[in-house]
């Protein structure tokens, strides 16, 4: 008798709670107990080197956010909850992944994105349910400048591959050219000889478009004598370089993932005889590929905006350190440049949420249209974060590295030489270099 009195109490106590819960909704609608952004990142397959640092960086972001209260919107702190999706590096991966984060978690936002081509595989999805996504690693610009889909709510984080292809190109005609000529006692009049090899990828292709209409769009005095590819994941590297050998390059450009590009070079200079400066991606500014390369990668050059290990002086430099310092005392090992966007992007999300006022998808992504803020920890062009009127494209200030061997520790480490406001040393040829015929 006693637990059915008990059991109709409980009823009745229930109902009421009920009641004033169904009353009481459109206020608790206005309500959130945390924001959730969801991150995409590569966290298994050929990309997880870099996949991993951008949810890491993420992580690193949202841990600062939420020190100091969460996200303040329309005067009341609300938490970041981070929702991971690993995308496999595959093009099936990254649209699972989507799917779940948009159907599944219900995030509010996206961050991330790696492989041009696995990024643009879920777009359709991000444009059906019109959620804002911070694209914070894939440079192809088709990402927010393809015309199938609706892609208004897509925002771009990162260089594109128009954007450091031409950059990577003009630094080599105004830089690398006259110190070979120079090298080779040839008149400034002699064609630059440069090669390209390339991931058979939106990324990799985007890079070759790029190369391809800066010189020509230019009038550039420079040959490309080889344009090889191959498929993203190889490891073999040995017959395309044989092909680019036979060319006789000044230079070679190479569009690649880490994973790729540090053996590719290796092959190149250890199993092919191949002694030429390597242009890399900046993607490739990473610890890992610093590890792989050992004394093979002297010489080489990356484009960058973020190192783990070098920076420009100034207020830059101190913000990089001090992210850099929390991701090394939180996880172990340096953050690489995929990382510092994502942590970024973060941060930009935050922000716009806190302007909009909402969660609400539009007036997020209104906000985002409307975003200006100052830079967080990469060089922004006027010191500002904002996003381009017609692709949303951010823009970042941008420079080259050059790699020089350290024995002590068996790795390079990088030197800024250009442009020449930041540069702390000029561009060399090593003393092993041998351009290609005179």
């Amino acid at each position: 008798m006693k637990y059915t009195v008990l059991f109709i109490a409980f009823v009745v106590f229930g109902a009421l709670i009920a009641g004033c819960t169904q009353q009481a909704a459109p206020q608790a609608q206005s309500q959130q107990n945390a924001v959730k952004v969801g991150v995409i990142a590569s966290l298994t397959g050929p990309a997880s080197n870099v996949g991993t640092s951008m949810w890491q960086s993420a992580q690193v972001a949202a841990a600062e956010i939420n020190a100091n209260g969460g996200i303040n919107i329309k005067g009341t702190k609300v938490p970041i909850q981070l929702v991971v999706g690993d995308d496999e590096s595959t093009q099936q991966g990254g649209q699972t992944a989507a799917n779940q984060l948009i159907t599944g978690d219900k995030v509010d936002i996206l961050v991330g994105g790696y492989s041009s081509a696995v990024t643009s595989s879920y777009e359709q999805t991000v444009a059906e349910y019109k959620i804002p996504y911070i694209v914070t690693g894939a440079s192809s610009p088709i990402i927010t400048h393809r015309t199938d889909i609706d892609t208004s709510y897509i925002f771009h984080h990162c260089p594109t591959t128009d954007t450091y292809g031409q950059y990577t190109t003009t630094f080599i005609d105004q830089v690398v050219r006259p110190a070979v000529n120079q090298k080779l006692n040839a008149p400034a009049t002699r064609p630059f000889r440069l090669a390209l090899i390339y991931q058979d990828t939106a990324f990799g292709k985007g890079v070759q478009t790029a190369v391809n209409a800066t010189i020509t769009k230019n009038k550039l005095n420079i040959l490309l004598v080889s344009q090889q590819s191959f498929k993203m994941g190889e490891s073999d590297f040995r017959t395309p370089l044989t092909a680019i050998k036979a060319a006789n390059p000044d230079a070679v450009y190479i569009a690649a993932f880490p994973n790729e590009g540090a053996p590719l070079i290796t092959q190149a200079r250890r199993d092919i005889g191949l002694n030429t400066i390597f242009l890399n991606v900046e993607n490739n500014d990473n610890a890992q590929f610093y590890k792989d390369l050992g004394q093979y990668g002297e010489g080489s050059i990356i484009e960058s905006r973020f190192s783990p290990y070098t920076a420009p002086a100034g207020a830059v430099a101190d913000a990089q350190n001090t992210f850099k310092n929390s991701y090394t005392a939180k996880f172990g090992t340096s953050p690489d440049m995929m990382g510092a966007s994502t942590y970024e992007g973060v941060y930009i999300a935050s922000k716009a949420i806190e302007n909009a006022g909402t969660t609400d998808k539009a007036t997020v992504r209104q906000a985002l249209v409307n975003l200006n803020m100052p830079q967080i920890i990469e060089a922004m062009k006027d010191g500002k974060i904002s996003f381009s009127s017609d692709f949303r494209e951010s823009q970042f200030d941008l420079w080259m590295e050059q790699l020089a061997f350290n024995s002590t520790i068996g790795e390079c480490r990088p030197n800024i030489v250009w442009p020449d406001n930041l540069k702390v040393t000029g561009f060399t040829l090593p003393a092993w270099y041998s351009p290609g015929s005179a």
